[in-house]
């Protein structure tokens, strides 16, 4: 199953941004700290080439913190890129980010320079909890489901700070599948587009093997961390929705309701404190990916030159073939 979610909003706030981001001097990506790849939107790479950018991992207190040092050391590398974990919802570290900007764009400051920032982020990466907290007071609207925020809006943080939110945005086609499952774990994606028993299997088959201590503490298999790796995940699901009772009629495993409650659990920190990857894993997932999205490409060019499928959206009409009439 792959996982898309890229709403007619989204296309609306990627141009709002590509106008936007042309008289920013810092960016602040969000991102998800369970998930600091897989979050990272790789359009927002093309839209804000070239600014200096803060690489916030939002929800610190839900993640491992071994894997969230792994990560910093993995953003803090790259060049005009600094990198902070931290809880949205606490004020001190929430403001350090002021001086952050101020130290990626020293030349912006006062009345006739005002300091231009831009946040963004994908939907529930918990962009308006930060705010309202820089700001002390209720200034974005704040909500547990994807695309609660949809338009942008400027805030005021100092008389020589202006922060730009935006709504949350994912990119058109996500071409790493392990992406698009930790997102749609995460709550990131709209929950119309993933059915959640396949996402329970995936994310079971992270936790098995990474966080088998943590599972068994929460569930009470009486499995050992061996037997937690080697177990089929159709068997993990069923013994877990016999522990939490998600039973149907005559005794059987609802697996729906059983898969709802595994993703509740990871979302509401109920297993632990997890990070679905590594800086290595993702690399490895990305490489792949982009190799299969290569092989594609090449497959519908294939296709194409031999008359079998149309031509590309915005290219060039074969020749003979007449243009479809104006609706």
């Amino acid at each position: 199953m792959s996982i898309q979610w890229f709403p007619g909003h989204m296309h609306l706030t990627r141009q709002a941004i590509a106008e936007r981001v042309k008289a920013i001097d810092v960016v602040i990506e969000m991102l998800d700290a369970r998930l600091p790849g897989s979050s990272a939107n790789p359009l927002m790479r093309q839209l804000t080439s070239g600014k200096p950018t803060l690489k916030i991992l939002n929800k610190q207190d839900m993640a491992d913190p071994e894997r969230t040092a792994l990560w910093l050391a993995h953003y803090n590398a790259q060049p005009e890129t600094q990198a902070f974990s931290l809880d949205a919802s606490v004020p001190a570290p929430a403001r350090a980010l002021i001086d952050a900007c101020h130290r990626l764009a020293p030349h912006r400051g006062g009345m006739f320079k005002p300091m231009r920032v831009l946040i963004c982020g994908i939907p529930n990466v918990g962009k308006s909890t930060l705010i309202n907290t820089l700001k002390g007071r209720k200034a974005a609207k704040t909500g547990d489901e994807a695309g609660v925020t949809r338009t942008e809006a400027r805030i005021v943080l100092a008389d020589d700070f202006y922060l730009y939110d935006t709504p949350g945005m994912l990119w058109p086609r996500i071409i790493v599948p392990e992406s698009g499952y930790n997102l749609a774990a995460s709550g990131a994606v709209g929950k119309n587009a993933y059915d959640e028993e396949e996402v329970a299997y995936e994310l079971l088959a992270k936790l098995k093997t990474d966080y088998p201590a943590l599972m068994e503490a929460r569930y009470q298999a009486g499995l050992s961390p061996e037997a937690w790796a080697q177990a089929t995940d159709d068997a993990l699901l069923d013994a877990i929705g016999r522990k939490r009772g998600a039973l149907a009629a005559g005794g059987k495993v609802n697996i729906q309701k059983a898969a709802e409650l595994v993703i509740a659990d990871f979302r509401a920190v109920h297993i632990g404190r997890i990070t679905l990857e590594t800086p290595e894993q993702f690399a490895r997932w990305l490489k792949a990916g982009q190799q299969a999205d290569k092989e594609r490409a090449e497959r519908k060019k294939a296709l194409r030159e031999a008359g079998l499928i149309g031509p590309a959206r915005g290219g060039a009409r074969r020749p003979g073939k007449p243009r479809p009439p104006s609706r």
